[in-house]
C-alpha cells in the first residue's frame, strides 16, 4: 500500500495509458491530460456526496409525527417507511453497474445527487401520501446508485489511497447522518415551524454536491469513459459473482452490520427510556452512538487498508457489540453511557465493509460488481431485523428477547467478517 497521507489528495492519480481518451474520443488521439486540480475536486465531490447519503432518511425520522399529521398518513404506512430505504437501496442498486458501464460512474453519481435534490425538495409539497412516497423513492434511488458507485470512484481515481479516501467518505457519511438527525428540528423551528420547509431545506446540500461532479464529468479518467453508442460493452471481470465465496461473505457481513445499525437507530432510545432514562437523555445517548462513527469512520479504513487480513478488526468490532448488548441486558440505565459508546464502536463495521469491498477486487469493474452484489444482497437481508425486534418487544413485553436476538446476530457477523477479511480477490475465484 502506497503512502496515503491526506496531504497528497489534492493531486489526481496519474492516468493509466489507454487507447482512448477521457471523453471516449477515437483511439488515434492521445489521452487528454488529467488536470492537477481534479484530485481536489474529486475529494470535495466525494465528501459532499457522502454528506447527502442519509439526510433524506434521518430528517424524515426527526419529523415523522408532523409528517403523519400533515399528510393523514396511517400508522401502517408510517411504519413501512422505516423499511423503505433498505428496500430501495437493494432494488435501485441493481441498476448501478449497468448504468456505470454505459455512462461512467461519475456521471451516475452526478445524476444521483440531482435525483436526491429533486426528490427532497419535491416530496414535502407533493400533495399527498402517494406523491410523498414517489418523491422519496426518487431521492432514495439517487442514494442507492451513489452508495454502490462511490467506492468504485475511489478505486478508479485513488487506487493507491483506498483506505484514506474510504475513511474520508465514511466520516462524511456519518457526519451527514448525525447533522440531519440533530439539526432538522431546530432548523424547522427557525424556518417558521412548518415541516415542509424543514424537510426541503436539505435539498440545498444536494444541489451543492452536483457542482463538483459536473466538473468531474468534463475530465473523466480514461477507465471511466462511457461506452459510445454501438460500441462493444467493456467486459466485467471473468467471474460469476454469485459463485464467489468472498462476495457472499461480504454480502452477509454487510447485511448483518446494516441490521444492527438500523436496530440501533430505531430502538436504542426506547430501550433506555423503558429502563428509566429520561427521554432527552435517551436521545443524547443515541446521538453519541452515531457520533462515534465520525472519527472512527475516518481512522478505521486507513488501518484496514494497511492490513492483509481485516478479520481481527471484524472480531474487535463484534466484541464491542456483544459487550454493549450484555450491558443493555444486565444494567441498561446504570451503564447507559458506556453501552452507547460500545455500540457506537460496533456500528463502525459499515466503513470496514466499504473498505473491504474496495480491496477484494483487482479492478474498478470488479469493484462495481462486488459493491452492487454485496450492498443489494446486504440491504435485502437487513429489512426484517428492525421489524422482528419490534414484534418480539410487543409480544414479550420486555427487551430480553430482542436483545438476545441482537447479540445472536452479532456472532455470524463476526464469522462473516473474518471470512470476508481474507486476502483474496473475486477475480481469482473462478
Amino acid at each position: 500500500m502506497a503512502d496515503d497521507d491526506l496531504a497528497t489528495l489534492g493531486t489526481a492519480p496519474e492516468a493509466p495509458q489507454t487507447t482512448g481518451t477521457p471523453g471516449g474520443a477515437p483511439p488515434d488521439r492521445a489521452p487528454a491530460p488529467v488536470p492537477r486540480w481534479l484530485g481536489a475536486v474529486l475529494t470535495a465531490g466525494l465528501v459532499l456526496a457522502a454528506l447527502n447519503l442519509r439526510p433524506a432518511i434521518t430528517s424524515l425520522g426527526a419529523l415523522m409525527e408532523e409528517v403523519r399529521d400533515g399528510l393523514g398518513m396511517s400508522g401502517t404506512v408510517a411504519g413501512l417507511l422505516t423499511s423503505v430505504p433498505a428496500l430501495c437501496f437493494a432494488v435501485f442498486g441493481v441498476a448501478a453497474p449497468r448504468l456505470a458501464r454505459r455512462f461512467g460512474p461519475g456521471a451516475i453519481v452526478c445524476a444521483g445527487m440531482a435525483a436526491i435534490t429533486v426528490g427532497v425538495v419535491v416530496r414535502p409539497f407533493a400533495g399527498g401520501t402517494a406523491g410523498f412516497l414517489a418523491a422519496s423513492a426518487l431521492a432514495l434511488a439517487g442514494i442507492a446508485v451513489s452508495n454502490i458507485l462511490l467506492p468504485v470512484v475511489i478505486k478508479t481515481f485513488f487506487p493507491d489511497r483506498v483506505g484514506s479516501m474510504t475513511g474520508l467518505y465514511s466520516m462524511a457519511l456519518a457526519m451527514g447522518t448525525s447533522l440531519a438527525a440533530a439539526l432538522t428540528v431546530p432548523v424547522t423551528g427557525a424556518l417558521g415551524g412548518g415541516w415542509q420547509a424543514g424537510l426541503a431545506i436539505w435539498a440545498v446540500l444536494g444541489a451543492l454536491a452536483v457542482v463538483p461532479w459536473l466538473a468531474v464529468l468534463r475530465h473523466r479518467a480514461p477507465q471511466e469513459a462511457p461506452q459510445e453508442a454501438g460500441a462493444p460493452q467493456q467486459e466485467a471481470p471473468a467471474v460469476r459473482i454469485s459463485r464467489s465465496p468472498t462476495a457472499w461473505s461480504l454480502a452477509v457481513f454487510f447485511g448483518l452490520q446494516a441490521t444492527a445499525a438500523y436496530i440501533t437507530m430505531g430502538w436504542l432510545p426506547q430501550i433506555f427510556r423503558d429502563a428509566g432514562v429520561p427521554a432527552g437523555t435517551a436521545g443524547v445517548l443515541l446521538a453519541i452512538t452515531m457520533a462515534m462513527g465520525i472519527p472512527l469512520s475516518f481512522l478505521l479504513p486507513r488501518l484496514a487498508a494497511r492490513m492483509r487480513h481485516q478479520g481481527p478488526l471484524a472480531v474487535l468490532l463484534g466484541a464491542c457489540g456483544l459487550a454493549g448488548y450484555a450491558g443493555l441486558w444486565l444494567a441498561p440505565a446504570a451503564g447507559a453511557w458506556g453501552w452507547a459508546l460500545l455500540l457506537g464502536i460496533s456500528n463502525c463495521a459499515f466503513p470496514l465493509a466499504l473498505t473491504m469491498i474496495g480491496m477484494r477486487a483487482r479492478s474498478a469493474a470488479g469493484v462495481v460488481k462486488l459493491s452492487a452484489f454485496a450492498q443489494c444482497i446486504g440491504y435485502l437481508l437487513s429489512i426484517p431485523g428492525p421489524l422482528l425486534v419490534g414484534t418480539l418487544y410487543q409480544h414479550s413485553g420486555g427487551w430480553g428477547l430482542p436483545i438476545a436476538l441482537m447479540a445472536g446476530l452479532m456472532v455470524p457477523q463476526i464469522v462473516m467478517g473474518v471470512l470476508a477479511g481474507r486476502d483474496r480477490r473475486i477475480e481469482d475465484e473462478r
